[in-house]
């Protein structure tokens, strides 16, 4: 398993002020939906200058502190190609605290293979109560390059019990909506209670939208 460490946190906390808590929350999707970029953009507050895919596992770590309470958030996105995965699937979901879909809004095939990650998840997770929240990336594009429409979106992440974010990590005026995204996790994970107060009322549904995907040589797609 290979693994990258991001730059260190630099904030400085006093003795007394030493994360207390640790959060695991591990980042889920297909590869080139974005995902290296959307942690990398809140840990580091700016879109990466060059990114390959993830082969593994890329880890990050964030310090926060909430009401006057220091915590970590340890980051973990997993490659989205099947045979980086396969090794190490079991040590990627151990101990986790909190689970982020995300899905391309350029890209039909990922939005309609969430189905699969997140049965995936559940069978890897015991704890159905965990905070989910589905992430839409690469929003900052046209209108007309957009294939997942946000009704459509919102409505799958009704049935699956999250909410929903669309957002860009490589605009850079999308910094504060891709914070708030983690901050909403950190917060509830703070108090321990899920996202959302109703219980799942549907199975795993497959969505299908009639359009094409965007293909590798648009110069939007995002190779992590």
């Amino acid at each position: 398993m290979t693994e990258s460490i991001a730059p260190p946190d630099t904030t400085v906390f006093g003795d007394h002020e030493r994360p207390k808590r640790i959060f695991k929350i591990i980042v889920i999707g297909d590869s080139h939906v974005g995902k290296t970029c959307l942690t990398y953009r809140f840990c580091s507050g700016k879109f990466p200058e060059k990114t390959e895919a993830t082969i593994g596992v890329d880890f990050r770590e964030k310090t926060l502190e909430i009401d006057g309470e220091v915590f970590k958030l340890q980051i973990w996105d997993t490659a989205g190609q099947e045979r980086f995965r396969r090794s190490m699937i079991n040590h990627y979901y151990r101990n986790v605290h909190a689970i982020l879909y995300v899905y391309d809004v350029t890209n039909l095939a990922s939005f309609e293979n969430l189905p699969g990650w997140i049965s995936e998840c559940d069978k890897h997770v015991l704890d159905q109560d965990l905070p989910r929240v589905l992430v839409g990336n690469k929003c900052d594009v046209p209108t007309d390059e957009v294939v997942v429409p946000n009704n459509v979106a919102q409505r799958f992440a009704d049935v699956h019990n999250m909410p929903l974010f669309e957002t860009s990590a490589k605009a850079d005026e999308h910094q504060d909506h891709v914070n708030s995204i983690f901050m909403l996790i950190a917060h509830k994970l703070k108090h321990s209670k899920p996202l959302m107060s109703q219980p799942k009322l549907y199975a795993h549904r497959n969505v299908s939208i009639t359009s094409s995907p965007t293909s590798s040589n648009d110069p939007n797609y995002c190779t992590c």
